[in-house]
């Protein structure tokens, strides 16, 4: 199914279509069918010519009701733009185009209704002249007239090509469902009803809300009953737990949005702030149902820091509205739209840090790359949390760096170990903690995958090389490690390291000294093994059997299965039954 929603000037037939359209009154309220006038969203529903069904949000056009309107337009992917024929152009279909422009709306077709009253045609024409400079395009126009039924076939076929053009949702994207109504069911018990823009919700889903955890006990889309609903939607939660929901918050996929109340944003003014008009100090951000006050704080040029009296789930590249509610209601009061560029904001503590911050955020785009310029390093999971794909491949586990921060790193890890090797002579290596802390890393995995060689990490040191061995044992470890730089895992049998050189007296040295990895009586590997062993099976499907991890390691069951066994010591990874292992997540606080 598809949503639209509707925009305009208040008295412009606005409800009339939609009740025309569909058969159905969108107008809920005794007071608003008394007034004739919309003060709440409505919602109706209809079966186009292809057969697609589509739902509209009604809003209301009054000026005291914007805020209502913006509930209804935010999660709509599409608007139905309504002007009056014997009217044409007022102000609150400026106002709420220019409110369309800020959200970034680009899916639009206008309806120029009271055709029977008024000739259409300067109506269209003027409109669209505003609808195309505002960003929506060059937006279909049809002429009807919701009393007589003139135009409503044409109208309808409009529809469909509206909803044909819309992008395809992503059906596994993370939900956000913006609640726009909150009632009672007795027996059932609470309801929540919103536009659903992406994503699947099912019943027995567990999703948040700012109050906590609840669970879908059912589910209605157009009133009927289902198990699972897909966006676009209107959709209907019945819902279980202890949350008390209400307008304006957000039922999310747990661990899919960032719930922020700091957030940096690039404004593109809209209407009359285009002409340098200033952002007072405070004002009300919308996105979907959301009204929040917020600080507006001016880092430079078109970014500025928001401070919101609530948390929001976001992710980066979403559009917040911002709104003026204390200006005169004869000038337009949506002064800006303003796109996310963080949601987890550093500190501006020093002079002329707001200065840098702009500058560094001048070029930033809501991808993965900016985001780890400025986070050098991030989980996967913080990273889908704030609304980007992962870039390539992890540096260690589930954690991403930006390559340059990396490559400094390694290159301040060298310059550490050696500083520490002169400071403390008679130490076999600096400790991996004191690496951890002096780097500032969260998780000591990190350290040794930051290990390159001549360093080395071992019995919890990072050592230069093989120090303290004979001169031939050294060489004979250097021929041993560079027949092993190939296939790390392919660990010689006795008689080969016998060729070497590296009896098991050699050996017990080697292995005292950092140069050597003891896996089993015979069996030794460069140090540092045991880590990349489980990076490498951390990415085969979990559980895994011995075979495959042998596989993964390009290596025989003789050295599979002791370095198993090592890595279930060393807490990397965990045996789930006789045949299947799976490597253990990181302990919280990456320790």
């Amino acid at each position: 199914m598809h949503v639209v929603a509707t925009a305009g000037h208040v008295d412009h037939g606005k409800s009339t279509l939609v009740r025309a359209l569909t058969g159905m009154e969108p107008d809920r309220l005794a007071e608003e069918r008394r007034r004739g006038l919309t003060i709440e969203l409505g919602y109706a529903w209809t079966t186009l010519p292809s057969g697609e069904r589509l739902a509209f949000v009604d809003v209301p056009g009054h000026e005291r009701f914007l805020g209502t309107m913006l509930a209804g337009v935010g999660p709509a992917p599409a608007v139905m733009f309504v002007v009056a024929a014997d009217e044409g152009w007022m102000p609150q279909s400026e106002e709420h185009l220019v409110a369309l422009e800020a959200l970034g709306v680009r899916h639009a077709l206008l309806a120029v209704t009271r055709a029977d009253l008024a000739d259409p045609e300067p109506a269209i024409g003027r409109a669209r002249a505003r609808m195309a400079a505002s960003g929506l395009g060059a937006a279909e126009a049809r002429a009807v007239s919701g009393r007589t039924g003139q135009g409503l076939g044409e109208l309808r076929e409009a529809l469909d090509r509206l909803v044909a053009a819309l992008p395809v949702p992503r059906s596994q994207a993370p939900v956000r469902l913006w609640i726009d109504r909150v009632f009672s069911v007795r027996g059932s018990g609470t309801v929540v009803t919103g536009t659903l823009p992406e994503g699947t919700i099912a019943v027995g889903d567990e999703l948040t809300l700012p109050g906590g955890p609840v669970r879908v006990r059912g589910l209605e889309c157009l009133n009927e009953p289902l198990t699972s609903v897909t966006g676009v939607a209107r959709v209907a939660v019945n819902l279980r737990g202890h949350g008390v929901p209400e307008r304006g918050q957000a039922l999310v996929t747990p661990g899919g949005w960032t719930c922020a109340d700091l957030v940096d944003v690039r404004l593109s003014p809209v209407g009359a702030a285009r002409d340098g008009i200033g952002l007072p100090p405070r004002l009300t951000a919308h996105i979907g149902s959301a009204a929040v006050v917020c600080e507006v704080r001016p880092l430079g040029g078109p970014i500025v820091r928001l401070r919101l009296a609530r948390a929001l789930p976001l992710h980066l590249g979403d559009v917040l509205l911002l709104r003026d509610p204390g200006r005169d209601r004869s000038e337009v009061r949506v002064l800006a739209g303003a796109s996310v560029l963080d949601v987890r904001p550093p500190a501006l503590r020093r002079r002329g840090a707001a200065r840098e911050r702009a500058d560094r955020l001048a070029a930033a785009r809501p991808d993965a790359a900016s985001l780890l310029r400025d986070h050098p390093l991030l989980r996967a999971g913080d990273l889908l949390a704030m609304g980007c794909a992962p870039p390539g491949r992890p540096v260690c586990g589930d954690w991403h760096a930006d390559p340059a921060y990396w490559s400094e790193l390694g290159e301040r890890l060298a310059e550490a170990v050696r500083r520490y090797a002169a400071e403390h002579p008679l130490e076999p290596g600096m400790p991996v903690e004191a690496v951890r802390h002096g780097l500032g890393l969260p998780d000591r995995r990190l350290v040794a995958a930051l290990v390159r060689p001549p360093l080395a990490v071992a019995d919890g040191r990072i050592v230069s090389g093989p120090r303290g061995l004979p001169a031939p044992v050294a060489r004979a470890v250097g021929r041993l490690r560079a027949e092993l730089s190939a296939h790390p895992f392919r660990a010689p049998e006795a008689g080969r390291l016998a060729e070497l050189g590296l009896g098991p007296r050699e050996l017990a040295a080697a292995v005292r000294a950092g140069a050597l990895l003891r896996v089993a009586d015979g069996i030794v590997l460069p140090p540092g093994a045991e880590a990349r062993a489980a990076e490498l099976l951390a990415r085969l499907p979990q559980p895994f059997t011995v075979s495959q991890a042998r596989q993964a390691l390009d290596t025989s069951r003789r050295v599979a299965v002791p370095l198993l066994e090592l890595l279930d010591r060393g807490g990397l990874t965990e045996r789930v039954d006789e045949l299947h292992r799976r490597c253990r997540p990181p302990a919280p606080g990456g320790a």
